[in-house]
């Protein structure tokens, strides 16, 4: 079988619809870029459900105004013609000497089959993927993976199936644990999930043909040249949001597409969000601590969710590390150290510093003790018993510290310890970690996606508080997810709440806030709206928890005390870090 067509464009040799049979005999189809000059080059792949001949202007079309507005190296240097939604743009690419693979992922864009995403079907099809390339006569037999969010979470899976030809992965913003970092957060059900099919996968199935997109550049149908019934396309997919429903425990399904980190042993770079709350850094920091890979390196950076994938500084660092391991290039990367953050300071401003690990090694771990006597967050455990209460469906509860004395860098992971009480069976725990400045003022950051985003955020199902006495550690609880344990109303409770890394740089007189509510946290400014999310933005991004089903009104909307004392020391744990000796 060959390519729909094979054609010179813009300095590279395109063939489009490449055939690619899997296993079970269903062929997927790829667009491959690759350089004029005959040789072998080493490949990059990508495999994902967006279809990859949506342009991105189009199917994306307000986060690539921002984006080139915002940031004009991402548009310098290139046509721009083959731009797609969150993988590497081939002509910034190519003229450097690899070929670019776009696979259209089982069942989405130009190749057929069933949608469902991130099974054990998937990642066999991106294992025989990567296998299939390596043998192509263009192809040095070296075969890395680079891209965003989908395009990078399923390379944590691909690489623990161990393809020999695997090199490198560069893991730009994409979630590990399907459970933990997807699709329930501390047990809650995000309905990010529900959405997201709905307008960004839905929209590009295998089926739609004449209802979808045309490729911008070949003319071709984006999603096939057949064109389905809305009824056969429904048959053809699974309902991803009633699976995550059906499913409130952790189980088979979602670890079948959770990686076994051990079995990741790939040189890799690991990138995150500061601002990533709600999907996908979680992922990247166990991704980066648990991976077998004697080889691997993390790096943190702000910013919008795809913009800096983009940048020259973003281009340039996924350069460096698949030149040194694709094309073996001596470019010093092997003394590259193996944390490289982009510290974050209030007003958007970022810093270049360098670590050796993660978390930091010099790291002071500062518990804050909640007080409810002035709402404060102490130094000191609390001398006396105390409460506070708030309504689940309200606002919540906020303690705060003095203003800072002295600037004040927290860095890593975070946990909060909580004694609670609820007057039903259950509680949804939605913890908040702020910053307000001198004069009173929350300081926002821009999120992955919202750009009025809170430093930190933290999710628990109180009936789900049970801990995994091997995973857990005091910053980092982990929890088993295994089985319901209700409360019984009045009673007190002790919980572990993970609040998911984050990283800021707070200046003397700012102090920091804790909140905990019983519901998404809300930005009190104007929403924000992409054109590729259902609902505006007001705080969390697309990564909120209102789903009746899952939190039905009976259970979740009471009252919650929280209990503090010195036989019941709530308290707050802080990643503090000291200026470098």
């Amino acid at each position: 079988m060959l390519p729909l067509k094979s054609e010179v464009r813009d300095g590279m040799r395109i063939d489009w619809d490449t055939p690619i049979e899997m296993d079970d005999g269903l062929v997927l189809r790829a667009d491959i870029f690759r350089p004029l000059a005959a040789g072998k080059y080493p490949a990059i792949l990508t495999y994902g459900p967006y279809g990859k001949g949506v342009a991105f202007q189009e199917g994306y079309k307000t986060a690539w105004e921002i984006m080139a507005r915002e940031n004009p190296d991402v548009v310098a240097g290139t046509t721009s013609n083959y731009a797609n939604w969150e993988v590497v743009d081939p002509e910034k690419w190519v003229p450097d000497g690899y070929v670019c693979i776009r696979v259209d992922s089982r069942g989405a864009g130009r190749s057929p089959g069933f949608l469902r995403h991130n099974d054990g079907r998937e990642t066999r099809d991106i294992h025989l993927c990567i296998e299939w390339a390596a043998v192509q006569p263009w192809c040095t037999g070296k075969v890395g993976m680079n891209g965003i969010s989908y395009y990078a979470s399923n390379q944590w899976r691909a690489a623990a199936s161990q393809p020999p030809h695997l090199a490198a992965i560069c893991v730009w913003e994409g979630w590990a644990d399907a459970y933990r970092d997807s699709n329930r957060h501390g047990g809650i059900a995000c309905t990010f999930r529900k959405n997201w099919q709905d307008m960004q996968v839905k929209t590009v199935q295998h089926g739609v043909g004449e209802r979808g997109r045309r490729h911008p550049v070949t003319g071709e149908l984006a999603c096939g040249p057949e064109t389905l019934t809305e009824e056969e396309l429904a048959e053809n997919r699974e309902d991803m949001w009633a699976e995550v429903l059906a499913r409130p425990l952790d189980s088979d399904y979602y670890r079948e597409r959770t990686p076994d980190l051990s079995k990741v042993t790939v040189p890799l770079l690991s990138c995150a969000n500061w601002g990533g709350q709600g999907l996908h850094p979680r992922g990247n920091y166990e991704g980066f601590v648990g991976a077998a890979s004697r080889q691997k390196w993390l790096e943190v950076h702000g910013g919008s969710h795809w913009a800096p994938f983009y940048t020259d500084y973003g281009v340039n660092l996924q350069k460096r590390f698949l030149d040194h391991f694709l094309k073996g290039i001596d470019n010093g990367w092997d003394k590259q150290p193996r944390v490289q953050l982009l510290v974050r300071h209030p007003g958007e401003r970022f810093v270049l510093r360098h670590e050796n690990e993660w978390p930091l090694a010099r790291t002071v771990w500062t518990n804050l003790f909640l007080d409810p006597e002035g709402m404060r967050l102490a130094a000191a455990p609390v001398a006396s018993t105390g409460s506070a209460a708030y309504e689940m469906m309200g606002d919540g509860v906020s303690f705060s510290t003095e203003p800072l004395r002295t600037e004040t860098e927290i860095c890593g992971p975070v946990a909060l310890k909580l004694f609670l009480s609820s007057s039903t069976a259950d509680a949804d725990i939605f913890a908040v970690l702020s910053v307000f400045d001198a004069a009173g003022q929350e300081v926002v950051f821009q999120g992955a996606l919202d750009p009025h985003t809170p430093i930190g955020q933290g999710w628990l199902r109180a009936s789900q508080r049970k801990l995994d006495p091997v995973r857990s550690l005091p910053e980092r609880p982990y929890h088993s997810h295994d089985e319901k344990e209700p409360l019984t109303p009045g009673e007190v409770y002790e919980l572990d709440v993970e609040i998911w890394p984050t990283g800021i740089v707070i200046p003397p007189g700012y102090r920091i806030a804790l909140t905990v509510r019983g519901k998404d946290y809300e930005h009190a400014g104007a929403a924000a709206t992409l054109s590729n999310m259902k609902n505006p933005m007001k705080g969390c991004g697309p990564f909120v928890h209102d789903d009746e089903t899952d939190r039905p009104p009976a259970l979740f909307n009471g009252r919650v005390t929280l209990h503090c004392g010195p036989d019941r020391p709530a308290r707050l744990l802080l990643p503090v870090i000291p200026p470098k000796p």
